[in-house]
């Protein structure tokens, strides 16, 4: 019964979850930027983001 009210999207990633349980090293060329965000959600996202600008910044001060 739940099945019948789990929504497609939920079911794709809940499919695309179990295969990376199963074969982990199949996800390691297949793997992309949708991947990485789609497993941190939103915070982690912004984290990610944040970290990058804040490297950007540094890198740009210590190669002027």
């Amino acid at each position: 019964m739940n099945d019948e009210r789990e929504t497609p999207e939920r079911r794709r990633e809940k499919m695309r979850q179990e295969e990376l349980k199963r074969n982990p090293a199949g996800s390691v060329h297949g793997g992309g930027l949708s991947d990485l965000v789609g497993s941190l959600g939103w915070k982690g996202t912004g984290i990610l983001i944040l970290v990058i600008i804040v490297g950007i910044l540094i890198a740009s001060l210590f190669f002027r």
